[in-house]
């Protein structure tokens, strides 16, 4: 399948979103850069898992994330990693099935806030992609990758963080994590939210202090690449300057 990217600047054409609810991109060649990329096959996945029942939005996320890993990310990096290559697929190739799934996007300001969503850790297709990775390059069983696509998920806010720091962005250290997360119970504490202390900011969560504190330390401890028990501990540590049983 080939796909076609958009050019420079497509965001900022007054007119995409009009012809892309009315079939008329493909028409128009001033909408194209010169360049195309091949990919065996581009099946649909859910982009989006921001309204919702719960249960939905997490089938749609582990659904999402095992698409992209069987169909997308053999492609290169700076392919996958592409904002315009994601943003070009979906205009040109998935319109029918987005008005279908996501009717709000025949209004503009969730057009661009679903389809043309900026490429980074908010973006859904971006955090599937990144989570795809990490399963991909932990080389799990089959049987227990969807169990580590539920622990992202159950520990999104923290994955959130975590993508936001490159050191952090490596298959060993989340899988670690997952695990300490897991066996320590640390889920429901990390997404609480800090309370009397105002010098941390509105909504700041235990969880995303420790990512913090472990960022931190870098390079002085080096938490991204140590065994799972080293890292625990600096995990237990890192919490204990916010978090009291007490």
């Amino acid at each position: 399948m080939n796909i076609k990217l958009l050019a420079d600047g497509y965001k900022n054409n007054h007119y995409l979103f009009e012809d892309f609810k009315n079939n008329q991109i493909n028409l128009d060649e001033s909408y194209f850069s010169e360049q195309n990329i091949y990919i065996e096959n581009a099946p649909d996945f859910p982009i989006y898992m921001g309204k919702g029942k719960e249960s939905y939005k997490r089938e749609e996320f582990i659904k999402a994330v095992k698409i992209i890993k069987d169909h997308y990310i053999d492609t290169p990096r700076d392919i996958h990693l592409n904002g315009k290559f994601w943003h070009s697929l979906l205009i040109t190739s998935k319109r029918d099935y987005l008005l279908n799934k996501y009717p709000q996007i025949e209004n503009a300001k969730e057009f661009y806030n679903i389809v043309l969503k900026k490429f980074d850790w908010e973006n859904y297709i971006y955090k599937c992609v990144l989570a795809a990775e990490y399963i991909s390059d932990a080389g799990l069983e089959e049987e227990k990758e969807e169990e580590y696509i539920n622990l992202i998920y159950n520990n999104l806010d923290v994955f959130n963080y975590i993508i936001k720091y490159e050191i952090f962005r490596n298959s060993k250290f989340l899988i670690n994590l997952l695990d300490i997360i897991k066996e320590e119970n640390y889920s429901s504490i990390f997404k609480k939210k800090i309370l009397n202390r105002p010098d941390l900011g509105d909504d700041e969560r235990y969880g995303r202090r420790v990512i913090f504190e472990l960022n931190k330390k870098y390079p002085v401890v080096l938490s991204p690449f140590m065994d799972k028990d080293d890292l625990k501990e600096q995990v237990k540590k890192a919490l204990s300057i916010y978090y009291s049983e007490e």
